[in-house]
C-alpha cells in the first residue's frame, strides 16, 4: 500500500482565520436603493482594482432540489437585474428551464465584504444577446459554438479538434460569427439583496433588502 508523504509544513486548517477591520455598515450609509447600493460598491472594488471584480457565484437548483454553483461573470446590473451570458444547454441553463429560482453572491475578499442576491431568472430578449455577443473576442465567439458545455467529451485534442473546425467554418464565411441559437443572456431579478461588511470579533454587518410589493424594507440581521 503505497503511503502519501506528510507535507512539509503541515497545517491545520481549522486554525485558519483573519480577524476583520476594514469598514462598519449601518442603516444610515446604505443607500434607500439596493441597486445603486450594490453600484457603489462594485465601483468601489472597481477603484481598488481587485482581481475579477465582476466575478459572482450562481447557484441553481434542477427539478429534485439539488443544488450546483459556479463562478460566472457579471455582464450587467440595473434597476431590471443582473445580467449574465451562458450556454443555455450547460448545466445552469437546463436547471433554470425548470427552476427559475437563482442566487448569486460577490466576494470582495480584499474590501471584507459579500453580497447576496436571490430571485427568478429569466432569459434577455435575443436583440440584446446579439448586441454583447457580436462584442466578444473572435475566438471567444468561435468557442461558444465548438463547446457543447457541461456535455462528456471524449479528451481534450476532441475539443480542440472542434475548435479547429470552427475556425474553419467562420474562415469561409468571412470572420462573421453568428450567436449561436443555445447561447445567450439570462437577468436575474431581485427579490432580496444582502450586504455583508466584516467586522471584528465576528460581530459583522448584515444589512437585508426585501421587496415588499414595489417597496424595499431594509433590516438588520444577526452575524
Amino acid at each position: 500500500m503505497a503511503v502519501r508523504p506528510a507535507l512539509s509544513t503541515p497545517v491545520n486548517i481549522a486554525d485558519i482565520r483573519r480577524e476583520y477591520h476594514r469598514a462598519a455598515l449601518t442603516e444610515a450609509d446604505v443607500d434607500p436603493d439596493p441597486v445603486r447600493q450594490f453600484d457603489r460598491w462594485l465601483s468601489e472594488a472597481m477603484r481598488a482594482e481587485l482581481p475579477e471584480p465582476t466575478a459572482m457565484a450562481l447557484a441553481t437548483a434542477d427539478a429534485d432540489g439539488l443544488p450546483s454553483a459556479r463562478i460566472v461573470l457579471l455582464k450587467g446590473a440595473g434597476p431590471e437585474g443582473f445580467v449574465f451570458f451562458t450556454n443555455y444547454e450547460s448545466r445552469k441553463g437546463t436547471e433554470l428551464a425548470v427552476r427559475r429560482d437563482a442566487a448569486l453572491l460577490f466576494h470582495w475578499v480584499e474590501l471584507e465584504r459579500q453580497v447576496r442576491i436571490e430571485g427568478q431568472v429569466a432569459k434577455v430578449p435575443a436583440a440584446e444577446s446579439d448586441v454583447y455577443f457580436a462584442s466578444r473576442p473572435v475566438l471567444s465567439r468561435v468557442g461558444a459554438w465548438a463547446s457543447p458545455q457541461s456535455r462528456v467529451i471524449p479528451d481534450r485534442s476532441w475539443l480542440e479538434r472542434e475548435f479547429a473546425a470552427a475556425q474553419e467554418r467562420v474562415a469561409a464565411t468571412g470572420a462573421h460569427v453568428p450567436r449561436p441559437a443555445h447561447w445567450g443572456g439570462y437577468r436575474l431579478v431581485p427579490r432580496t439583496m444582502e450586504f455583508w461588511q466584516g467586522r471584528r470579533s465576528r460581530l459583522h454587518d448584515r444589512i437585508r433588502y426585501r421587496r415588499e410589493d414595489a417597496q424595499w424594507r431594509i433590516e438588520r440581521l444577526a452575524p
